[in-house]
């Protein structure tokens, strides 16, 4: 019997992300849905994730949180849905996870609270400087299809995801580059399910 695999998250949260993973490895999945401040606190789910935030999975007895986690354990506990990367894939499917993960995020991240690193401190700062971040994320989604080469796997979930949202709400650059990808990637058939269904879930959480 298959384990259970159930999917804690919000529709208005990074949980989109983990969400469209779910749908790409088309593996049957329970829904929890939580609200920010009063189920995501609630003893029941800090069991879960201690930190009260959403995403979070629970595959059997075993939980997984964050979301670049959560694309990566998917993609090896499911590997016959080819997302996980090859061997010659896998120096670029972790480097640009990981870069979407830490650098990216945490520059697009302090430009949207406003916070701006002094020239003369960048150094100090893992993630650098915005415009670093621009540069290589666009390296990063360029000269091939899909980040690790013409293949896609969960590195362009993930990526993929970023981009999208940072294009949407104007946190990343329009630049073409990132344009285009995300046109890529957002035609396949589980992001298009994904976002339905995140769509609907809101829906039905506002009207609760």
């Amino acid at each position: 019997m298959a384990e259970e695999l159930v999917f804690y998250t919000n529709p208005m949260s990074r949980g989109r992300i983990a969400r469209w993973m779910l749908e790409e490895i088309g593996q049957p999945y329970r829904t929890e849905l939580l609200t920010f401040g009063e189920t995501m606190k609630a003893p029941e789910y800090l069991s879960v994730n201690p930190m009260g935030k959403v995403p979070a999975i629970r595959h059997g007895n075993t939980v997984v949180t964050e979301c670049a986690a959560i694309c990566a354990y998917l993609a090896e506990t499911f590997p016959e849905k080819g997302l996980a990367p090859r061997p010659e894939e896998r120096a670029r499917y972790y480097r640009w996870m990981f870069f979407a993960a830490g650098p990216l995020e945490s520059a697009v991240t302090m430009k949207a609270l406003g916070f701006e690193i002094p020239t003369e401190r960048l150094r100090m700062a893992g993630c650098g400087g915005f415009g670093d971040v621009m540069n290589t994320l666009e390296m990063a989604v360029s000269g091939s299809t899909y980040v690790t080469g013409e293949r896609f796997t969960a590195a362009d979930v993930y990526v993929g995801a970023h981009i999208g949202w940072g294009l949407g709400f104007g946190s990343i650059e329009k630049r073409q580059a990132f344009v285009d990808y995300f046109g890529r990637v957002s035609e396949r058939e589980a992001y298009k399910r994904a976002n339905a269904l995140d769509d609907e879930a809101g829906k039905t959480m506002q009207a609760a």
